[in-house]
């Protein structure tokens, strides 16, 4: 089963573009990203009417970021996205007449329902600035490993 990524490619863009001073093109972003432009561009559009990004077109333009780091959560992202599914695993649907099905499907919902809960809560606790925060001390580290 593919897992979807569209979270973590969402914010891999917008930490490069947090790097830059100028806009990046849908091009430039998508080098970054291992992937193409139309992607980027698909996924920027929900990033830019939640107000999380901005483009301008034409010669110097491209994506920017619209907010500071620091009033960016994972949630608003996440949710820009479209809220995608967030677990893998879901309930049967083999035999909907079938009692034992019916008490497996509802204990799991129960249970998938607390970690999905559980997983969006901590996405409002995490910023972009945490995230680049952490980038730059990895980056940090990186250096004064190969300066020696």
């Amino acid at each position: 089963m593919k897992r979807d990524a569209r979270l973590s490619a969402a914010l891999h863009a917008l930490l490069h573009m947090a790097e830059h001073d100028a806009p990046m093109t849908s091009a430039e972003l998508a080098l970054c990203m291992s992937t193409n432009p139309v992607v980027v561009r698909r996924t920027m559009a929900g990033l830019r009417e939640a107000g999380i990004v901005r483009s301008t077109k034409g010669v110097g333009g491209g994506w920017e970021m619209a907010r500071d780091l620091s009033e960016v959560t994972l949630l608003e992202v996440y949710e820009a996205l479209g809220a995608p599914r967030l677990l893998a695993l879901g309930l049967g649907a083999d035999n909907p007449d079938c009692l034992v099905e019916a008490a497996v499907n509802d204990a799991l919902a129960d249970a998938f329902a607390d970690a999905e809960a559980q997983l969006v809560a901590r996405f409002g606790t995490v910023t972009l600035a945490a995230l680049s925060k952490d980038f730059h001390g990895r980056l940090d580290a990186h250096y004064a490993n190969h300066k020696r």
